[in-house]
Order: structure tokens, then sequence, then C-alpha cells
């Protein structure tokens, strides 16, 4: 019996050695032995999908009136303010003409030579005219008789009606020579018609946008007092690429969102302007944008709070389809011409050629090489190759 203890004790002591070696050499090729990557994948699916620009816009009103001082004058305080509701008619400012100034000496002494220097010029003229139409009756007789020659008698008549031009200039010098010395020797308050306060009123009905001249001050005629306008009656402009503004047409859906709403506004394009404008991008890009003005085609009374010159966010629709076949756009990648997929079968992706169509950015759609239900990786990289083994992880349906 101890010898055989022996012996077992020898065997053992052969045999594990052995086995340990073989464990450690197992373990070591489990871990060596490459694993399945993991992927993310997603599955194809019907659903809606549009292809929009999407640029900043902002609001305007559609007609605005600039209400300007028809004379000039003393305009007295104008008490309202922006945003006042004002009626058609109604009086919006009252401007007070100004007296004329009283000359002083010296410029009254200028302003009598002067007319004493046309007074003087109308007699030379009206002595010239009245010799050259002298001449001219009597060369006329002398025609008649053959006794001079016609180019003489046409000098005649052209210097005549040369003396009657400058007869006419003469007397409209005097006259507004006349008109200065009258204009100013008119006293301050004398009871001239022209000092009635003169009232500005409302062209149409609406709200008062802006006062440009609030306080009460001497104004020239001209002078911009106000902007009216209605605030119900908005539109928007969005500055768009000028390559997308070309592919766009009247009636092209809008929605315009971030206004300050909880839901988007539903609106249209109505034109696109034929002129187009550099316009310097955040990046320092030059870029070639174009106005596109769209109708609000939301009731004002959703909408009360937007105002002119708002910003908004213009989704403007180019294409929309509700069931399209759809698939991520970071499912798909270039492969020669083509664009394809790796679509995973039983834990092994196979390569599929796709046809492609519409592309909203991140939503592509699938004409041909996909079914719905399909399930596709996303984001394949370089890492993987036709009939792989992969472990999927959590799917991400496309919504």
């Amino acid at each position: 019996m101890p010898r055989r203890n022996g012996g077992a004790g020898r065997l053992l002591r052969r045999v594990v050695p052995w086995v340990g070696a073989l464990l450690l050499a197992g373990l070591i090729v489990a871990g060596l032995w490459p694993k399945p990557p993991i992927v993310e994948t997603t599955r194809v699916t019907t659903g809606p999908l549009r292809v929009t620009v999407n640029e900043e816009g902002k609001t305007r009103i559609r007609q605005r009136y600039v209400v300007a001082a028809p004379v000039a004058g003393y305009l007295r305080r104008v008490p309202w303010k922006a945003g006042t509701q004002v009626t058609n008619d109604m009086p919006l400012a009252v401007i007070e003409p100004l007296p004329p100034a009283l000359l002083d000496v010296r410029s009254r002494t200028l302003a009598e030579a002067r007319r004493d220097v046309a007074v003087a010029s109308v007699a030379r003229a009206r002595e010239a005219q009245r010799f050259a139409a002298t001449e001219l009756r009597r060369i006329d007789q002398l025609s008649r008789d053959k006794v001079v020659s016609p180019l003489e008698l046409e000098t005649v008549q052209a210097r005549e009606a040369a003396a009657t031009r400058d007869l006419a200039v003469a007397e409209s010098s005097l006259k507004q020579a006349e008109a200065e010395l009258r204009e100013f020797s008119v006293a301050p308050g004398a009871g001239n018609a022209t000092q009635t306060p003169v009232e500005v009123r409302a062209p149409v009905g609406g709200r008062v946008l802006r006062v440009f001249e609030e306080s009460a001050r001497v104004v020239n005629a001209g002078t911009p007092l106000m902007e009216l306008g209605n605030p119900a009656d908005l539109e928007a402009v969005i500055e768009a690429l000028s390559r997308d503004g070309a592919a766009l047409a009247p009636g092209t859906k809008v929605e315009l969102e971030h206004w300050g709403g909880p839901q988007p506004l539903r609106a249209q394009v109505r034109l696109v302007e034929p002129a187009a404008f550099t316009k310097i991008s955040a990046l320092g890009v030059e870029e070639q944008r174009v106005n596109v003005v769209v109708d609000l085609l939301t009731p004002p009374e959703e909408r009360l709070s937007l105002g002119d010159n708002f910003r908004v966010e213009g989704r403007i629709i180019l294409w929309e389809d509700p069931r399209a076949l759809k698939v991520p756009a970071g499912a798909l990648f270039r492969r020669g011409a083509e664009w394809a997929a790796f679509q995973l079968v039983t834990n092994t992706v196979r390569l599929c050629l796709v046809k492609t169509g519409r592309t909203s950015g991140t939503e592509t759609q699938i004409l041909s090489g996909l079914r719905e239900g399909d399930e596709v990786v996303l984001y394949p990289g370089d890492r993987l190759k036709d009939g792989q083994r992969v472990q999927p992880a959590v799917i991400a349906v496309a919504k």
C-alpha cells in the first residue's frame, strides 16, 4: 500500500504542471481570440420626410406710412407714443408756420438795389425790343419791295425775337425782387392767412410704430414726424441663398418657428425678389442671398404678440412625403459611385447597394435596395467587412 500511494503521487506531480500549462494556454488563446465588434443599429421605417431650407428672417408690416411735416414751422409737442391706436383722419400733430423774418437795413438796401437794377433792366430790354420791332417793320416793308435780301430779313427777325425774350426775363427778375421786398416787409402777427396753425392728420387707421419728433421744436417742410401701420397686416422676409431662391415658386409652404409662440406660424411664398445681394456670413464667407417674401396664413388673433421687425426662423418646405421609406443618413456610405449600407442578418453584416432619393440632412429616402423593417448598421466606418460577425448594441428606431 505505501508503494501504491507513492506511485500515485509521482503521477499526480507529473500531470498537474501539464494541466496548468494547458489551462494557461487556453486562457491566453481565449483572451487573444478576436471578438465581434459592437455596432449600433437602426431599422428602415416608413414615415414623413421633408426637404427644407432653414434660414433666418424678420417680419415687417406690409403697408407703412411716414407722416411728414407739410410746412416749415414750430411743431407743438406730440402727445402720442409708439403703440397708440389711431383712426383715419385723426389729428396727430399741430405746426405753427413761422412768420417771415424782417429785413435789416443792409439786407433791405440790397433788396431795393436789386429791385432798382431789375427796373432798369426792364426799361433797357423794353427799349431794345421796341427798336427791334420798329426795325423789323421797316425791313419787312423793304423786303416786300424787293429792296433787301431774305437773309437780312431773317437776321432782323432773329434780333426781334431775342429782344422779346430778354424783355420777358427782365420782367421776371423785377417780379422776383418786388416779391422779396413784399415778403420780408410783412410784420409778425399781421393777420396773414399763412399764420393759421396746420393740423397733420393720419392718412390711415392703425397704430403708431415710431415717433421721430416728439418734443416741440422748429421743423422744416418734409421732416418725418411719425410712422404708422397695421401690426395685423404682417409679412415676413427670409434671406435665402440665391441658389435656393431660384428653386422656389409662389405658393411654396413655409413654417415660421422661434417667433415666441408655442406653435409654428403657417405661411407661403409670395415672391422671390429678382435682385440678389452680397452678404458676409459669420465665417467670413461672401454669399449671394436673395429676399424671399412670404405671406402669413395664421390668423392675426393667434399671433397677437408678433410685431414689426421681429426675428423668425423660416422653414421653407421644398418637398415632403407623408409615407416615405427612409433611413438615418448615418447608415449610408459611398461605395464607388453608389450608395451602400450594411444590413444585419443574424449577427452578420451584409453589404447592400441602395438607390437613394431625397434627403433632409438627417434622414434619406430609400428607393430600392432595402425594405421596411430591415436592420442596418449606424456609422459603420472602415472597420466592417461584408460577411463579418458583429454584436448589436441598443437599437435606435428612427422616428
